[in-house]
């Protein structure tokens, strides 16, 4: 598989805008993260002040998982082809809170194990009706990791071609923190116990059997194995494609706002293919999912919010969309010491 190249930020946009912050009529550092968050979109954009991001559109990959079949989830596994058509529709809470900001919303089937009824905002590029089992061997084959991975390269170029230029990861699935867990267990070295949650409600039965599964599961593979092999043992349709998604908006300059565990252990992923991706990922929130604070910590990511959402669909990286607009216009729109006759200390 031939990943697509991605450029080092720009240094000089980015000390520019170091510069830049320090001049600006405020006292230095007060604005605390958003300051640095200013100069990494400088860096992205290649120019200091860089352009506010927008317009905006959220990706929400859809896919369905073998390992359903374990009892990892209390729902059933129906309501991921419902919340396709809910979110089609516009009733999720995904849609409410991109209406709140301005964002657009696009779902793409890659594994759904149902038919959702077709919508202008659905695609579909099914690799197959769910993965296997990952719990009783790989859940993918090689051959739809990689398809899953380029589906997700692609989407990130059709958006960005669309004139897009600030993306947010999505995602849909009954059982996904299952192989969430298993993909930053594997990826990170930590132990099943320190990176498995209750994903949508599990009791203390269900998730000490969650954390055996994901034990198993990992253990099949070797310490040192190829990131796309990972990915094929534990991993799901939309783990896979959202790891080429932000392979893809990385290659085209364009920065990401990730959402919860699930777009977490696919930034490990893609991180694995292509470490300098990490310089265009934007961590929205921490997930009360162990496995997102670990996964945050390996990438080196700080969460803008911590609200305790654990929704997914995107919704809590939308939230975080207005801060990140926020550092770029600051840089733009503040006045300087200079151009507004303000006494420096």
């Amino acid at each position: 598989m031939e990943l697509p190249a991605v450029a080092p930020l720009d240094a000089d946009a980015m000390s520019a805008a170091d510069a830049r912050q320090g001049r600006l009529t405020k006292p230095p550092g007060s604005m605390g993260r958003l300051e640095a968050l200013g100069t990494q979109l400088a860096g992205i954009a290649g120019v200091c002040p860089p352009p506010v991001p927008e317009p905006v559109a959220v990706a929400v990959f859809a896919g369905d998982h073998g390992v359903h079949a374990q009892g990892v989830t209390p729902w059933p596994q129906e309501v991921t082809v419902q919340m396709v058509a809910n979110v089609c529709a516009g009733g999720a809470v995904v849609n409410a809170l991109a209406r709140q900001v301005g964002a657009d919303v696009v779902v793409v089937d890659v594994g759904v194990a149902g038919d959702a009824p077709p919508h202008p905002c659905l695609t579909t590029a099914r690799i197959a009706r769910g993965t296997a089992d990952l719990l009783t061997g790989p859940a993918m084959s090689l051959a739809q990791a990689r398809q899953g991975v380029e589906t997700g390269v692609a989407h990130a170029y059709r958006l960005v071609d669309a004139g897009y230029r600030l993306l947010v990861t999505g995602d849909l699935g009954l059982a996904n923190t299952t192989p969430a867990a298993a993909l930053v267990a594997a990826l990170t070295g930590t132990d099943a116990p320190e990176v498995t949650g209750r994903g949508a409600g599990s009791d203390d039965a269900m998730l000490a059997h969650k954390v055996d599964v994901v034990r198993r599961a990992v253990a099949r593979i070797g310490h040192d194995a190829d990131p796309l092999v990972v990915l094929a043992e534990v991993g799901g349709f939309e783990h896979a494609a959202l790891a080429g998604f932000l392979l893809g908006a990385a290659a085209r300059r364009v920065p990401v706002v990730l959402d919860g565990v699930i777009a977490g252990s696919a930034a490990l992923v893609a991180a694995a293919l292509e470490p300098r991706c990490v310089a265009y990922l934007l961590a929205g929130h921490r997930s009360p999912e162990p496995g997102a604070t670990v996964a945050l910590r390996t990438l080196g990511l700080h969460p803008l919010l911590d609200l305790e959402l654990r929704l997914g669909e995107g919704s809590g990286a939308v939230l975080a969309v207005p801060l990140v607009q926020a550092a770029a216009r600051m840089l733009s729109d503040v006045a300087t010491f200079e151009s507004a006759q303000v006494s420096e200390r």
